[in-house]
């Protein structure tokens, strides 16, 4: 298919003088060797544009595989006024939970173990909607033991003092301090 063709959906019209400009004469035979030649350095142009093109886009690519029993977070896609799982606007978090996979259904998609509150979803997913768990332990908060006063209200107490600066307004001085 020629280029034009690709590009317009319809063959060009007037096909004669793809090569240079210049006094031409229409002889059959020279003319179709001559638009041969054009199409094939056209198709040749446009195939090293397309690997160029895939080369750099191939590069932050990687290809995702996951197996039964990993954990993997889920992508939620923060739209303006729309509400999936539960949570909506752009302040929302990009991924939640911490899902084990059940089984791998294709190539792509994977089953998901979703918690109760989920249920109303589709437990089947496309690997361009996962990330993979990393195990840290910083990710796991230990708690730690608050004394309540008799009326349920508890007392904070300051670790450290990290920062502290001075706010100067026109009369006046308010001290600023950053407490850990």
């Amino acid at each position: 298919m020629a280029p034009f063709k690709a590009l317009y959906g319809r063959r060009c019209r007037t096909p004669l003088f793809w090569d240079d400009v210049g006094e031409h004469q229409v002889e059959g035979l020279q003319m179709i060797q001559q638009m041969t030649d054009s199409m094939e350095l056209i198709r040749k142009r446009i195939k090293a544009a397309q690997d160029r093109q895939a080369s750099y886009a191939n590069t932050h690519r990687k290809p995702l595989h996951f197996e039964v029993g990993e954990n993997v977070f889920l992508r939620v896609s923060p739209l303006r006024k729309v509400m999936r799982f539960g949570l909506k606007g752009k302040l929302s978090p990009r991924f939640v939970g911490q899902f084990e996979i059940l089984e791998k259904v294709g190539d792509v998609s994977y089953c998901l173990a979703l918690p109760p509150y989920l249920s109303n979803i589709n437990y089947v997913f496309h690997v361009s909607l996962l990330r993979q768990y990393v195990a840290d332990e910083s990710h796991i908060l230990h708690p730690t033991k608050v004394q309540l006063e008799h009326d349920l209200s508890y007392v904070e107490r300051p670790l450290k003092i990290l920062d502290r600066k001075d706010k100067v307004l026109r009369n006046k001085c308010i001290p600023l301090v950053m407490v850990q």
